[in-house]
């Protein structure tokens, strides 16, 4: 399964993640890129994260229901349920209590938090509607969930 490339031309893996794409810049997404995808995956789905949170684990962004044949997550993806540029892959809320991507924002002073970009590969997409929560899709995942392929980033302020 590790045959997978997940990446981003934005950083590299564990690189700190320019302010562009944290709530110190345009706190847009960053592009993406997929490559060596199996043929019988399903579906695609992602979750960005933040471990270091003080109160646990930080959702910044899930985003499901992503074609296996695509190669590109372009940037700045806006915040709908639905995304037309990725044929209505669905979004969910993050835990600003907002749909789509929001950027890193550690607290002021807390060091740098360790960002992790996931990328699971599917049987099939999820049956889940868009706007769910990080549990009910990471329940979701774990029946269909054929593998996944990680990089990280960091950012403190």
């Amino acid at each position: 399964m590790s045959s997978v490339d997940f990446s981003t031309p934005a950083f590299a893996d564990g690189a700190s993640i320019p302010k562009k794409h944290t709530c110190e810049g345009a706190d847009r997404s960053p592009q993406l890129d997929i490559g060596n995808v199996p043929d019988d995956a399903g579906s695609l789905a992602l979750v960005v994260d933040d471990p270091d949170a003080p109160s646990g684990t930080f959702t910044h962004w899930l985003l499901w229901g992503i074609s296996p044949d695509t190669t590109t997550i372009p940037a700045g993806i806006p915040g709908t349920e639905t995304v037309e540029e990725l044929d209505g892959a669905k979004q969910g809320e993050n835990g600003f209590g907002e749909v789509g991507y929001r950027g890193p924002c550690p607290p002021e002073g807390d060091g740098p938090h360790t960002y992790q970009f996931t990328l699971y590969v599917l049987e099939k997409p999820p049956r889940l509607g868009a706007g769910a929560s990080r549990e009910p899709l990471l329940k979701e995942l774990e029946g269909i969930a054929m593998g996944q392929t990680q990089f990280t980033g960091t950012f403190e302020r």
